[in-house]
């Protein structure tokens, strides 16, 4: 009779670890399910870091072109202006005063263009646009990193519990696996909430 019973405790005890290593198996999964999705959130905030990155830098070169010829164009304008006091030829003067007051209307269309959106001012806007944009997406970036770490850690601490039988090993992957899923949140939704780096 203790022997039946011994048996039947034994058999009782190997359904609950082999119930128990499913459970642990479907964590798992929903682990590297949870993985994947922060990988490709994160590739994808990586990619949107880069391209505003260079669209930034992009509009800041074009507004250094923009610069430089509206100071040459002023320039040129301001030593017109020295040679009218002391011009005399009433044809020459009106030549003069029409090149300055052109050159004068260049060097203002560089500095704001609202029509093409190509001035000094609205590239700068530009500019600061996109950098929005890549400190966005960087801070999104940082999140999912953090949260894939997580998840790949919870991966490796649920795989050794089914291993080693450690099922306290379970509730730590589960408690990192939920720290990676907030991570991940966080980036999705308020990445400037949270500064990790």
């Amino acid at each position: 009779m203790t022997a039946r019973k011994g048996k039947a405790m034994s058999g009782h005890g190997a359904h609950d670890s082999h119930g128990g290593n499913k459970r642990v198996a479907l964590l798992i999964s929903v682990l590297a399910l949870l993985l994947a999705v922060s990988e490709t959130l994160g590739k994808a905030a990586q990619t949107t870091t880069i391209g505003e990155n260079i669209e930034a830098a992009n509009y800041w070169s074009f507004f250094q072109a923009k610069t430089i010829r509206m100071t040459v164009t002023r320039t040129a304008a301001e030593e017109l202006e020295t040679l009218l006091p002391v011009t005399t030829d009433p044809e020459q003067k009106k030549r003069l005063e029409a090149r300055i007051d052109r050159w004068q209307k260049t060097a203002a269309r560089y500095d704001s263009e609202p029509e093409t959106g190509e001035g000094r001012r609205e590239l700068a806007e530009k500019a600061k646009a996109a950098q929005a944009k890549r400190d966005h997406a960087q801070a999104a970036y940082h999140h999912y990193e953090v949260g894939s770490a997580a998840f790949q850690i919870a991966i490796v601490l649920a795989s050794a519990a089914i291993i080693t039988g450690a099922m306290a090993l379970v509730g730590v992957a589960g408690v990192l696996g939920l720290a990676g899923a907030a991570m991940t949140a966080i980036g999705f939704f308020i990445p400037e909430a949270v500064h990790l780096f």
